[in-house]
């Protein structure tokens, strides 16, 4: 079953053309990766999907057109974005985070079992939940974004560069419950990250932007062994 479908999308910022009729699909329960230079298109491509840009073309989801509707609606239709950057509230407790992330679900029942599965699976966000998101660390940060975007049940999460500026170690951490929970929590997830080995490691199958454009696609195994996706993104 296919949970998203971009169908030649083209996206602006004014006049500025940042994608230029984009195609790709997300299967579920897959883990699709969008590689690429800085400046290719990638964190564009999510925002596309999210309604924060403008955009031409056709977006579905879930055998739906979503493109042209609100951000919010798009939310409570169940895809959830992670930002780059992470974009939790500074000023407000780890546990107000969590509970702004659950805002669209109306059963405050699945609201308090969605809130123990994210400290569960981040047992460091339990023991801060009263403290100030903007006094963690960056790892703690991208923890918490992550556990936000899981508190609306998502069906399709969306991540942009969930390894910048963490520690291997955190990073490995973090991918690792992402791989769990997705299958726990039956959700598909499309993934934007600089450390393109790690990206393909962990993806099923990958999209290589180049100027807006999808320049090659293919599952991961076959672009490990890729000689252009070798020396332009694995350094090798």
């Amino acid at each position: 079953m296919l949970v998203l479908e971009l169908d030649g999308v083209s996206a602006y910022y004014g006049a500025v053309k940042a994608l230029d009729r984009v195609s790709l699909r997300v299967e579920q329960g897959a883990l699709v990766a969008l590689l690429g230079a800085n400046g290719a298109g990638k964190s564009t491509t999510l925002r596309a999907i999210t309604g924060l840009v403008r955009t031409e073309g056709s977006i579905s989801y879930r055998g739906s057109r979503i493109d042209g509707r609100s951000t919010e609606a798009i939310v409570r239709l169940g895809v959830t974005h992670v930002p780059e950057g992470r974009g939790t509230f500074a000023q407000m407790t780890v546990e107000e985070n969590l509970q702004i992330g659950g805002y669209p679900i109306r059963d405050r029942r699945l609201v308090k079992q969605s809130l123990a599965l994210v400290y569960e699976s981040f047992p460091t966000l339990s023991g801060r939940r009263g403290q100030q998101a903007g006094s963690l660390s960056g790892g703690e940060q991208q923890m918490l974004a992550i556990g936000r975007a899981l508190m609306g049940r998502p069906a399709l999460m969306l991540i942009d560069e969930l390894s910048l500026g963490l520690a291997p170690q955190v990073t490995h951490q973090i991918f690792t419950t992402l791989s769990r929970l997705r299958s726990e929590a039956d959700f598909s997830l499309l993934l934007v990250d600089q450390n393109a080995n790690l990206a393909l490691a962990v993806a099923d199958y990958a999209y290589v932007l180049t100027l807006g454009r999808v320049a090659l696609e293919g599952e991961t195994a076959k672009l490990l062994t890729d000689d252009a996706v070798r020396a332009s993104y694995l350094g090798y």
